[in-house]
């Protein structure tokens, strides 16, 4: 069950276009798992080793880089946004809505 989970969230997470992010929450809820935001987490934390897995795109609701300590160097979540064109000030994505990416449903 875990695998198919973490499978369902990375096949959203592949889709979030260049220069654009997403949060936890807006990927459960286009799973079918809306109260599962954390397990979105946890199978982000667990997508490091694929490198088709864009996962610096992925933000908490408010914007914040909260998953950036799983990264390589301090600040390689800010740099690999920044990148495409998305400012970063204090672990936070400025203009956070102007960036967002709602995910599409997926069936299951």
């Amino acid at each position: 069950m875990k695998n198919d989970f973490f499978e369902r969230v990375y096949q959203i997470v592949r889709q979030i276009p260049e220069g654009r992010v997403t949060s936890y929450g807006a990927i459960a809820k286009a799973i079918g798992a809306a109260r599962s935001a954390r397990m979105v987490g946890y199978a982000m934390n667990a997508s490091h080793h694929l490198e088709d897995v864009p996962a610096h795109r992925v933000v908490n609701r408010s914007g914040v880089l909260t998953g950036k300590h799983h990264f390589d160097g301090t600040n390689l979540m800010q740099q690999l946004l920044e990148n495409e064109g998305i400012k970063v000030v204090n672990n936070q994505i400025v203009d956070f809505k102007k960036y967002f990416w709602e995910p599409s449903v997926i069936k299951k």
